[in-house]
């Protein structure tokens, strides 16, 4: 059973950081390499980072149990004209068991609460993976954002958007 908590204390940031090391490493460093993903985890990633994102830059977390444990990680943030769809991940062990659906549909949920017809996320143009999974859902890739990200490293996306 899939069950969405919000992320409000400390403890659910740590859990958010563990969560984000394990799927990280896992999955992007054969996109853009071992120490990318050592700056983007400690810069964006960091249980100080997430938290700062939630009380200072408008930023909601939450976190989605697979038979009541940990299996990924969803991030949103509320823009003008949009919800920005910051983070969605999911355990290696746990994909492919509608996970990330659920997420997606609490985005979707959240966006129409807020008025908001568009989702929109950013995608590493070698994703392709995700850019499949995002398109099965609905997205539509809008343009190319290049990111420079600190200490000689760039985020290299695709932006996608999907009409709620």
């Amino acid at each position: 059973m899939i069950k969405i908590t919000v992320a409000n204390k400390q403890s659910d940031y740590v859990l958010l950081e563990n969560l984000a090391d394990t799927i990280w490493r896992e999955h992007y460093i054969p996109i853009v390499g071992k120490p990318q993903i050592d700056y983007m985890l400690d810069k964006f990633q960091s249980a100080k980072a997430i938290q700062n994102q939630i009380e200072n830059e408008g930023f909601e977390y939450f976190i989605m149990h697979f038979d009541k444990k940990p299996a990924g990680y969803l991030g949103i943030k509320k823009e003008r004209d949009y919800l920005f769809l910051s983070k969605i991940y999911v355990l290696r062990s746990h994909r492919g068991k509608k996970i990330g659906k659920a997420a997606m549909l609490k985005a979707e949920e959240k966006a129409k609460a807020y008025q908001l017809k568009a989702i929109r996320l950013g995608v590493n143009i070698n994703n392709t993976n995700s850019i499949k999974a995002y398109e099965k859902l609905g997205f539509e890739k809008i343009h190319t954002f290049v990111t420079d990200i600190g200490n000689g490293f760039v985020m290299d996306d695709f932006i996608m958007e999907k009409r709620v």
